[in-house]
């Protein structure tokens, strides 16, 4: 906050956009986020993020600076980059945006090709997100992806000829059958690509897939968590000793690449959220839109909004929240940590801490106190523990 003479000038606050585009030409087996196989309605959709759009604007235009925007879904890639181009444009039109505004769009190998790739350039989007999930063509088939192997390397390169400098892609490891060798070619394909940012996630089943339907009818067996935790520590050592950092449990990257939105939501910082499906978190408060394509178009229609639940969280629940991310990711700040909480928590886990530090799981420098790789493989259990 500054002040100036007699008025006191609210200083607007960081945070990050998240534009949630749901049409897919294709359901995973493994995926729970929300999709629909269709391109009926996205005219219809479109017009509705607009209003959206439109009905956040003055509580958030002023007291938010925004620093991120983020297209998820879905595949974004399988709009039109005019479509693209007219949501970012709208958005300029509505929020305050930083001068080196980050513009993230994840796309799916074999779903754009070169012309298509510079025209997403052309409408603003300057960081791309590539779900490449394996280079192995019997991996890639068990998950049920459209793409094969080359197709995955072919794409990185053409991101690169279109102009694109800041390029991440998604791994899975864990899969069915997976061996430590082949998880390795993967690590060793990754690493030869030109590109900043490398995902690497653990198979998840998520209720409601296809994937976890197969694990409970026993048609599929997945490794057990020794085994995971393997391939985990495999995924470390090969990227870590390839220069990319770990700045959070899940990814890594060459440094000063870190993806400037996840680290809102990793910091615990505002982000606000558009579309079906989408959550958003302001000032404290948290609340989630209709995840039905049909019902969030109604919903809009019908009442200008389509918020299915919202929460204020206690101070408990922010605390929580924030330490739990702060060790996910770059570690906790003492002095950001205090200013928010005071130094009570810390004081009390301060001898759990320095024991973490002393057998090699937690690092404390310059006032922060971060995982390191043995840390990170039984995260979860240190921050159950601390709090």
């Amino acid at each position: 906050m500054e002040q100036t003479g007699t008025q006191v000038h609210q200083v607007p606050k960081e945070a990050g956009i998240y534009i949630h585009i749901p049409f897919c030409e294709h359901k995973c087996i493994y995926c729970d986020f929300y999709s629909v196989i269709t391109t009926e309605k996205v005219r219809e959709y479109i017009d509705a993020l607009l209003l959206e759009f439109a009905a956040y604007e003055a509580p958030y235009a002023k007291s938010h600076h925004f620093s991120s925007i983020f297209f998820g879904g879905g595949t974004p890639s399988s709009l039109p980059p005019e479509i693209i181009g007219e949501i970012i444009q709208a958005l300029y039109h509505r929020f305050s945006f930083t001068d080196d505004v980050e513009i993230t769009m994840e796309t799916n190998p074999g779903t754009v090709n070169d012309e298509k790739l510079k025209q997403f350039r052309a409408v603003g989007i300057n960081r791309i997100s590539v779900g490449i999930q394996s280079f192995d063509d019997k991996d890639l088939a068990f998950l049920t992806r459209i793409h094969d192997a080359q197709t995955a390397i072919t794409t990185v390169h053409s991101l690169v000829t279109a102009g694109f400098d800041n390029i991440s892609i998604d791994l899975i490891f864990n899969l069915p059958g997976q061996t430590r060798e082949a998880w390795t070619k993967n690590l060793v394909q990754a690493s030869k690509l030109p590109v900043k940012h490398i995902s690497a996630y653990s198979l998840i089943l998520e209720r409601g897939t296809i994937l976890n339907k197969m694990v409970l009818d026993k048609k599929v067996v997945i490794s057990d968590a020794d085994f995971d935790a393997d391939l985990y520590e495999i995924t470390m050592d090969h990227f870590i000793s390839h220069g990319l950092t770990q700045y959070e449990v899940s990814n890594f990257c060459v440094p000063g690449f870190e993806c400037r939105h996840n680290n809102h939501y990793w910091q615990y910082r505002d982000y606000l959220s558009f579309g079906t499906s989408s959550h958003s978190f302001m000032n404290g408060k948290r609340w989630w839109n209709i995840s039905s394509l049909t019902f969030y178009l109604l919903s809009m229609q019908q009442h200008g909004h389509a918020r299915a639940g919202e929460e204020l969280l206690t101070v408990d629940q922010m605390h929580d929240e924030y330490v739990m991310l702060a060790f996910r990711s770059a570690g906790l700040n003492r002095r950001e940590y205090e200013s928010r909480f005071g130094n009570r928590w810390l004081t009390k886990t301060e001898n759990e801490l320095t024991t973490l530090i002393r057998n090699g799981y937690l690092k404390e420098e310059g006032g922060v106190i971060r995982m390191l790789p043995k840390g990170y493989v039984i995260c979860d259990e240190i921050i159950k523990k601390l709090l």
